[in-house]
Order: structure tokens, then sequence, then C-alpha cells
């Protein structure tokens, strides 16, 4: 970890930095395209620009063996940065948050190099951050199992027999995760309206959200080798939005007996900035209880929970911004990022750098920090106030939905960025017709 990078005294050269969600102890990475048909680069954010890493490899500035050979950053996607581990992210970190500061002058006072390597965030495009091999969707909230339990099985029956003693998961499909920005198509299947009639063909009729967060993997291990959970931190990156977009209605009628497969498989939304582990270093807090006690192998030590505060606002057509409909918190995850990553591997699954692990819906204890519609509307039938005269049970047309996050200091705040995307009618014809 580098502390020193996260001190709330550090200053930067970049004017304004200082108040925005991307201050010098910040620095999260994204991959960006500086203008129409240029290559893809590495970049970090800093305050309102975005500093163009390849630019200070290029120059020499990255004084580490390691970067050196590898050269990270003139690449374009983070995998290989991700792929070289935490000695070489920490000493990236600290090159970086060095050349960035006030009192530094190897980029302050070098105006043709700062013309090269920082750039408006406003005038770059931003890209998926990696290339992902693997997705895993995890159902860590208990809160959230607890309400979707006891809506379809009743209260004392709201938690299957294995919840409690290990982080359940499912592989979704990492083709369809797309960047913020993206619009995303209401997805078709076969629905069963009616328990008496035979399922039919159209477009899902109960299209959700699911605010999540998910965390990028770096070096990773071989085939057959666990990682183990004391080890596990070692092997996270850094940590992003994530927007599970959820066709209930197609999922219903076909997740028995192997679970989600294409209610979830058409769109997942990620925030483009990678928010670095030791940017969140200070917002580490204890997560809830677990009781019973996790198995050794799940047994995680340290605090690995994080304070960072969820929002999520919807923005019908009729509207100018957003509405906020739910406000919850990454803190409340029951099963850490630790635990996933170690279970997820236990029986000797070999992770690689850019697999994405998702948290699964985050919802919070009260009813406003309920991480669905089909909580917040609890199944449909409390529709939630969108401030205008709009009511939603569900996801219309039309909709933008859009999730934010930020890990507040007592100084400075780590910001998220967001996860948006505006849901557009289904396509008008059977794919057969």
């Amino acid at each position: 970890m580098t502390p020193e990078t996260t001190d709330p005294a550090l200053t930067s050269f970049i004017e304004g930095a200082a108040d925005s969600p991307f201050p010098i102890q910040h620095l999260p990475y994204g991959i960006f395209r500086p203008s129409a048909g240029a290559q893809p680069r590495v970049g970090v954010a800093i305050g309102a620009y975005v500093l163009d890493l390849g630019v200070l490899e290029e120059a020499g500035l990255f004084t580490d063996a390691t970067l050196q050979d590898a050269s990270p950053f003139r690449q374009p996607t983070l995998n290989p940065f991700m792929g070289l581990g935490r000695p070489a992210w920490t000493a990236a970190r600290k090159r970086i948050s060095h050349l960035l500061r006030a009192e530094t002058h190897t980029l302050r006072d070098d105006e043709a190099l700062r013309e090269r390597a920082f750039h408006r965030h406003e005038h770059v495009t931003m890209l998926l951050p990696a290339d992902v091999g693997d997705y895993t969707d995890f159902y860590s909230s208990k809160e959230h199992a607890t309400n979707i339990g006891t809506m379809f099985r009743g209260k004392e029956n709201a938690l299957k027999p294995n919840w409690l003693h290990l982080p359940v998961g499912y592989h979704g499909r990492a083709s369809s995760i797309i960047l913020d920005g993206t619009d995303v198509r209401r997805p078709c299947g076969q629905l069963k309206p009616s328990d008496d009639e035979p399922p039919v063909y159209g477009p899902s009729q109960l299209l959700d959200f699911e605010l999540e967060m998910g965390f990028f993997v770096g070096p990773g291990n071989p085939l057959g080798e666990p990682i183990a959970v004391a080890d596990a931190a070692e092997h996270i990156f850094g940590m992003v939005l994530v927007n599970d977009w959820s066709a209930r209605d197609i999922q219903k009628w076909e997740y028995v007996p192997l679970g989600p497969f294409l209610g979830k498989s058409f769109a997942t939304t990620i925030s483009p900035w990678v928010v670095t582990m030791d940017a969140l270093e200070p917002f580490r807090t204890a997560g809830p209880d677990q009781e019973p006690a996790p198995l050794p192998y799940l047994q995680s030590e340290e605090n690995r929970a994080y304070d960072i505060a969820l929002t999520v606002g919807i923005q019908s057509d009729a509207m100018d911004a957003p509405h906020t409909v739910c406000r919850s918190n990454f803190k409340h995850l029951y099963w850490n990022v630790c635990q996933q990553l170690a279970h997820h591997t236990v029986n000797g699954c070999n992770m690689r750098p850019g697999d994405l692990l998702a948290s699964g819906t985050i919802s919070g204890p009260t009813e406003d920090s309920y991480g669905s519609m089909l909580e917040l509307s609890w199944k449909g039938t409390k529709p939630v106030d969108l401030g205008n005269g709009e009511t939603r049970s569900f996801i219309e047309d039309g909709d933008r939905v859009v999730l934010n996050g930020v890990a507040q200091g007592a100084s400075y705040q780590v910001g998220f960025g967001q996860a948006s995307g505006r849901l557009l009618p289904a396509q008008p014809r059977h794919p057969a017709a």
C-alpha cells in the first residue's frame, strides 16, 4: 500500500483538482482516445484533465525497471498493467503522484510536455478499460437476498441454506459488458405471463437495473492453485461501478435449475475509470458481522468493506436531470471482495488479468437504499415517484439510468464517475419472421 499518496495534505499544480472528484489522492486509470481515429491510450484522471501516461513513458519519466521493461502505458487496454502486480502498481502510483505535485517542476514547468500529456475530459472519448476475458456476478448483499427471498418464498425461507456459508455467484457474459453512456436495447425472449398458459415470445415487460460494483483481477493464479483469502488483496487491481441490467420476467421463467442466462446477458454497464485499491485504502471499514462464522478458507482477518456512497437516478424523456431513487453504500455488502476472490478460486479456477467480478445488487437496510426496481417498487406494488408526477415500477423505454459513486474523505473525495445508459425499445419483430 502507498499511504503517502493519499495524504490529505498533498496538492497538485493542476488548478481545481483538489475540489474535483479526481484529486491528486485519487489517480484512477482508464483507456481513452484523444481524437477521432487515434490509437487508444492509458490515462489517469486528475482534476478536469486526463494525463496521457504513454507520453510520460515515451519521455522516460517512469524509472522503475519493471515498468521500463514492460512498457504498460503504450497499450490499448489496462490488461498488461494489471498483470504486472502490486509492486508495479505501487511504483507507478508513487511516480505519477510525485510528478503531479505542486512542488515538482518536471511536468509543471515543461510547457511542451504538458501540451502533449494533458487532455480535457470533454475532449477525449473513453473506452472500456480492459479486455474482459471472463465476468462473474455474485449475490453478496444480505439485504438484497433477503428482500428477494421474502417476495418469492416468504420471510421464514428468505435465504437459501447455502447463502450464509459462501458467496453465491454465477458466470456472466463478458461480450455484453458496455461502457457508460452506451444505449441498451430492451431484450426479447420467452415469457410466462400466466402459470396456466404456455410461454410466449416477446419483449421483457419487467426491465430492471441492479446497483453493483465490480473489481478487476490483476496477476491472477495458475490453474489448480487457489488464491488464499489473506493474499487476495494482492490480486485486486481496482473497482468500477456496475449496472447489471436485468429482465426479471425472462429470468423468472428461465432460471430453474441453472440460474440466470438471457435475462442478464444482454447488457452490463460499467464506469470508465478504474479506482485503485490504494486510493480506497483510507475508506476501508468493518463489514457486517458474519454469523455463523465462515469456513476457515473464507475467514477474512482484515476489514475489507469500503465506505463508498452509491446512488441511482432515473431520467425520463420529460425530465432535464435524473431523479435519485436509491441511496446505498458498498459497506453494506455481506461477502467482501477478498472472500469473493478466494471462493472463486478455491476449486483451482484460474483468474487472468482483466477478469471482472461484480458484487451483485447492493441494497441497504432502509427502503430508499434498495438497489433494484424490483425491491424499490416491491415487485411492482409500490410505484416509485420520479419527482415530476411520473412513477415507475420498472424501467420504461426512453428512461436513462445513472449510477454514481463517491468515497468522501474529510478534505477530498474519490469519485467513480458514472455508469449510465438509456433504454431503447425492443427490436420490432421476431428474428424468425
